[in-house]
């Protein structure tokens, strides 16, 4: 397994990554291109014989992150690349200087918040009918030391 940052290229795949992971609001090309080229952008992806196997990423501000998107392709769950693809979005995170990253998270979504609370991330508060589809977001924030 590979894991290395995104390119202009892998944009069409992680985008149809997005609509089979998030049917109800998954990012298109075009809000994927937009983030990649704001010059704030970070992506990275694991990748397995030529093959993406999950991606993240975040958009850094000063001395502020917010990790915008991780996914993994249904049959590579479980495995540990979400651990993978968050490590390396804090990593880059604490290398950029950042001393704050926040992140937003379905309150459904219990898998995923245990890997955020396993990883140092606090819940902050809730904001409701975050989602398109109604359902509440929790906030959850980790301070990088």
């Amino acid at each position: 397994m590979k894991i290395r940052p995104w390119t202009f290229e892998d944009l069409t795949t992680i985008a149809a990554m997005e609509k089979d992971c998030f049917p109800q609001a998954p990012w298109s090309v075009q809000m994927l291109a937009d983030s990649f080229l704001s010059g704030r952008f970070v992506g990275v992806l694991t990748e397995e014989e030529g093959v993406i196997t999950a991606y993240g990423g975040m958009s850094v501000l000063l001395d502020e992150a917010e990790i915008e998107l991780i996914a993994t392709a249904e049959e590579y769950r479980r495995c540990g690349r979400g651990q993978k693809i968050l490590s390396a979005l804090l990593d880059e995170a604490k290398k950029r200087g950042v001393e704050k990253v926040f992140l937003e998270v379905r309150v459904s979504n219990a898998p995923a918040q245990r890997l955020y609370l396993r990883n140092g991330f606090i819940g902050q508060y809730a904001r409701s009918r975050y989602y398109p589809d109604g359902e509440d977001a929790i906030v959850m924030k980790k301070t990088i030391g």
